[in-house]
């Protein structure tokens, strides 16, 4: 059961409504690092948390509740730089060729218009459930294996992808209220990230959570190749780091060198069948 307050989680302000930046801000509500994505990928996790303590599948909601109210306030920002946007920014980007450069060509003032026309044919100047190349998200980039450590895993790389993404925008807009929401919410990235690594060192940190899954028994698994480096180069040469040589991460092994070279043979299929359609001098 979820709660809604009409109220922004966080202000968000545009004091020079900029179409060509709102496009931008569609990466972060529909792309694969965006909010949409970390949202439904906590809510799934949640919803399919089996651990005995539900305090992990609580904290995951909470979290997956206050992603609702990023993506809220992104769309809320694309429809500010939508709205109105003043007939000299279109004219400052045809004068100055950079917009146009940006798109790939044509006045300024074209490339615009074409960069917003999805926003605006169906979404009445709105944000859209898309990315910033007007490619809708499929919910296809939702990570939620019913391994807690893994999920965790699959988050830390999700929160870190995301602030990059919204360090970037912050980078790219010189708009006050525009980088005022987006220090919030790179604020929140780091406090994800951090929250996430909590749940791992809560769970015994990486001697206890690795190999995942730890379930498995490591004796059933190839002793001779489960901390090998493979080293694959025509020149012999090796890259020598803190993976190649000295005790695993896990502490369950050390880490070797294995200069990758072929373990099995040439596959041979046999003959195709004679209901194949094959060559008769394939059918054996």
């Amino acid at each position: 059961m979820y709660y809604h307050d009409s109220r922004l989680q966080y202000p968000v302000t545009c004091e020079r409504p900029d179409p060509a930046f709102a496009t931008l801000l569609q990466q972060a509500i529909g792309g694969v690092e965006g909010e949409i994505r970390v949202c439904m990928q906590y809510f799934f996790q949640a919803w399919g948390n089996r651990a005995p303590d539900s305090k992990y599948r609580d904290m995951l909601l909470h979290t997956a509740t206050e992603e609702i109210g990023h993506i809220e306030m992104l769309a809320t920002a694309v429809a500010l730089n939508l709205d109105k946007a003043p007939t000299s920014l279109q004219e400052e980007g045809a004068a100055d060729g950079v917009v146009g450069a940006i798109m790939g060509g044509g006045s300024g003032k074209g490339a615009i218009e074409h960069m917003i026309h999805k926003n605006l044919l169906s979404a009445g100047l709105a944000a859209m459930p898309m990315d910033s190349d007007g490619v809708p998200f499929n919910m296809s980039h939702i990570y939620a294996s019913g391994n807690v450590a893994a999920d965790m895993y699959c988050n830390v790389a999700a929160e870190s992808t995301g602030r990059v993404l919204a360090v970037r925008l912050f980078n790219a807009t010189e708009d006050a209220g525009m980088k005022k929401m987006l220090h919030y919410m790179i604020a929140r990235d780091t406090m994800h990230q951090q929250q996430w690594l909590a749940v791992l060192e809560e769970l015994g940190g990486p001697g206890a959570n690795l190999p995942i899954p730890n379930s498995f028994p490591q004796e059933q698994e190839d002793q001779q190749n489960n901390y090998n480096f493979y080293a694959t180069a025509v020149n012999g040469s090796v890259p020598a780091g803190r993976w190649s040589s000295g005790p695993s991460i896990d502490g369950k092994g050390e880490f070797t060198v294995f200069r990758n070279e072929p373990l099995g043979d040439t596959p041979v299929l046999g003959a195709s069948r004679p209901d194949s359609a094959a060559q008769s001098q394939q059918i054996g």
